[in-house]
């Protein structure tokens, strides 16, 4: 590329992208646990009141995780996720979307940094469009699912993980 084209992938992010993040008070190598197994993950995953069904999960770079997210209206969300790069306990990369190869996919970053004997995890989600990332704020809540995501993540870590009420 020449020094006046820029690079498409380089371009800033900040008008597509959601960042939120929680303290948990556990340790990380729990926190990403939870994210690891399949039996941790449907457990707490999505909003209040949503519940998942997976119908395949391998958990590796290039794996993936093909599910539905049942609202508690009775509305079903297929639901697709490749995992992009994993970095235990430290980092996860996904690719997420309504069924592979979908154009309207969007990439999350996890991070899980150690504070003390707690974790903050950050979740990135970057958007292909500033409009895709307003939809998704405004038509979905996509934000406060966040928020209520994580904290679903907090009180199952926190419950079950860390206490040892996970005897699996």
């Amino acid at each position: 590329m020449s020094e006046t084209t820029p690079d498409p992938a380089a371009r800033p992010t900040d008008d597509r992208e959601i960042v939120i993040s929680r303290d948990i008070d556990a340790p990380r190598k729990l926190v990403f646990e939870a994210f690891t197994e399949v039996r941790h993950l449907s457990q707490w995953w999505g909003p209040e009141g949503f519940s998942t069904t997976t119908h395949t999960f391998e958990f590796r770079v290039g794996g993936v995780w093909d599910f539905v997210l049942h609202g508690p209206d009775g509305t079903d969300y297929p639901e697709w996720i490749t995992w992009t790069g994993i970095a235990p306990p430290e980092r996860i990369a996904m690719l997420h979307g309504e069924y592979r190869d979908d154009p309207n996919a969007f990439t999350s970053v996890l991070t899980f940094e150690p504070v003390g004997d707690a974790t903050q995890i950050e979740m990135r989600t970057v958007f292909p469009t500033k409009e895709q990332r307003d939809e998704a704020v405004h038509k979905y809540g996509a934000i406060e699912g966040g928020q209520q995501t994580l904290g679903n993540l907090a009180a199952y870590v926190v419950g079950h993980l860390a206490t040892g009420g996970d005897e699996d």
